[in-house]
């Protein structure tokens, strides 16, 4: 996948997948009050041209990359759609939501850590997790969600079948989410880790959406386990026998 046609990112200007900052790395030494972990992190981000990037086009995170790419290869994000973003801080995200739906749209973030507002959108600071916060979501955007995003990730404890089933719990939460509020037609975007434990979450999606696929940006790290399910044309919500009950 290319990466956005945004100033600074094409194969010419030396950007993310140019040639232009060959053999111009920076090497981090270790300080004596950081490992060496925490040093070679530092290190590939002094090195990563999308780090640069987001802070010359004023993005808060990396990672807005990545839903420009999957915007760009999908066409999901529209004109006045409202947008759930899930563990939205620290708002990059959003931000490209923003652009993307325009003043006439709305956009809804939740994460439980502190972020600083995005003029435009609505955030709450709160777990996803807590069983208020569906309804605060739904409260916040008065009306069916066009999209579902979900970027959240739950701490990782560096063992590979753990990180995997730890998001793909989150993935499964948004999911039920998702299928509570979006309108007919709607697309989900959540982050998982390969590693096989994807059916139950796959069985989800192909019930109640059209069109299930699996997409890396090429802002995912190419060493990295991540990569992004898209659902699209969802079907709308199972019939509920109550729901004739409650009408009469």
């Amino acid at each position: 996948m290319k990466p956005p046609k945004k100033p600074g990112i094409g194969a010419k200007s030396g950007g993310p997948s140019g040639r232009g900052s060959r053999g111009l790395s920076v090497r981090v030494k270790t300080a004596k009050t950081r490992t060496l972990s925490s040093t070679l992190w530092l290190e590939r981000q002094l090195n990563d041209p999308y780090v640069a990037e987001a802070k010359r086009l004023g993005y808060r995170s990396r990672a807005a990359f990545k839903l420009l790419q999957l915007d760009d290869k999908l066409k999901l994000l529209r004109r006045g759609q409202r947008v759930v973003d899930l563990g939205c801080a620290p708002g990059g995200w959003v931000q490209v939501a923003l652009e993307r739906v325009g003043p006439q749209g709305k956009v809804v973030g939740i994460d439980y850590l502190a972020m600083g507002p995005v003029p435009g959108a609505i955030i709450l600071q709160m777990d996803f997790l807590d069983p208020q916060a569906p309804a605060r979501l739904k409260e916040a955007l008065a009306g069916p969600a066009d999209i579902v995003l979900s970027d959240m990730a739950a701490p990782t404890v560096g063992h590979q079948m753990t990180d995997h089933l730890r998001i793909m719990a989150l993935a499964e939460t948004a999911v039920e989410f998702a299928v509570d509020v979006l309108a007919p037609g709607g697309a989900f975007i959540a982050k998982l880790f390969q590693g096989g434990a994807e059916k139950e979450l796959l069985d989800i999606l192909k019930r109640n959406f059209a069109k299930v696929r699996h997409v890396k940006p090429a802002a995912s790290r190419q060493d990295s386990a991540e990569v992004y399910i898209v659902a699209t044309e969802f079907r709308g919500r199972p019939h509920d026998p109550r729901d004739a009950t409650q009408a009469h």
